[in-house]
This record gives structure tokens, C-alpha cells and sequence, in this order.
């Protein structure tokens, strides 16, 4: 059995990944409201979903 090719990390991958970890420590924020909580954690899915974490 082959294994299977790695995937080249780009620069992409990477702003992706810090993109999702701001958001995340954003999430953490006491402050926040409950339509900012729902709006953070919804493009927090996308993100995860665009990059194949879900």
C-alpha cells in the first residue's frame, strides 16, 4: 500500500489556522453578547469546515 501524498503548507494554511485561533480567543471574551457570541462561533464552523477540521 502507497502512502498517501503529503499536502504542501502554504502560507494560506497558516494565516487560515491564525485566523481561527483569534477568533477562538475572541470566544473567550466575558464581554461579548450573545448575537457577537453566535455571529463568532458560526464563522468559527465555516472555517473549521473550509479547512477539513469538522
Amino acid at each position: 500500500m502507497k502512502p498517501s501524498p503529503q499536502r504542501t503548507y502554504t502560507c494560506s494554511d497558516y494565516r487560515q489556522e491564525m485566523r481561527l485561533l483569534g477568533l477562538k480567543r475572541r470566544l473567550e471574551d466575558p464581554a461579548l453578547t450573545d448575537d457577537e457570541r453566535r455571529r463568532l462561533e458560526a464563522e468559527i464552523q465555516a472555517l473549521e469546515r473550509e479547512m477539513g477540521m469538522d
